[in-house]
């Protein structure tokens, strides 16, 4: 008994191109559309996913450290008086003047060395030379002597407010330059009460 096979032929539905080719004595027309199909598909698969990767690499890039502050830590070299001091910033020796006190005269040429001035440099020594200490800006940069304005931190004290708490110095108000003026006046407050320094005896 003879057997007879039959074959249907793809019928490629759901894209002409296809169904011309499969018809035989398709035309270059038609395997162009089929190309074009293919190629949009897998364009229409992968773009997604490459943009999803790309924008997941981003968000895991590491960030920059921020730029780091020139002034935050320096090494004091010198101590000018009281409440003037020395540092190295920027590759060249600076002097800074602390912010809201004053100490007596000790090194002005012109005017003779007041009561307590050399106290007070010693004990200026004695919190920063050779120390590496923070410098804090208020309102302005410098003062009509060019030097720089600063709130000086040591070993988390200010010695600003030390030096006047101390009996050292005097709180004194420089606008706009008073960020911790009152605190500098109580800390005044509290050594002319326990007559330190200054505020003590003749």
């Amino acid at each position: 008994m003879g057997i007879t096979l039959r074959t249907t032929p793809w019928s490629g539905a759901g894209n002409p191109g296809a169904r011309q080719a499969a018809a035989g004595g398709a035309s270059h027309p038609a395997r162009n559309a089929y190309t074009r199909w293919v190629l949009s598909l897998f364009a229409s698969r992968l773009i997604p996913v490459l943009t999803a990767l790309t924008l997941a690499t981003q968000g895991c890039a590491p960030l920059a450290p921020p730029p780091s502050d020139p002034e935050a830590a320096v090494v004091v070299q010198r101590i000018i008086d009281g409440d003037t001091i020395e540092v190295r910033l920027g590759g060249k020796e600076t002097r800074v003047r602390y912010i809201g006190i004053n100490t007596p005269e000790s090194v002005d040429p012109r005017r003779p060395v007041e009561r307590f001035g050399k106290e007070a440099s010693e004990r200026n020594r004695q919190l920063v030379q050779g120390k590496t200490v923070r410098l804090e800006r208020d309102a302005s940069e410098t003062d009509r002597h060019d030097r720089l304005l600063r709130y000086v931190w040591v070993d988390g004290a200010m010695v600003n407010e030390v030096l006047v708490q101390e009996g050292f110095a005097r709180a004194v108000s420089y606008p706009p330059d008073v960020k911790y003026q009152e605190r500098l006046r109580s800390a005044e407050r509290d050594a002319r009460a326990a007559k330190r320094g200054l505020w003590g005896a003749d």
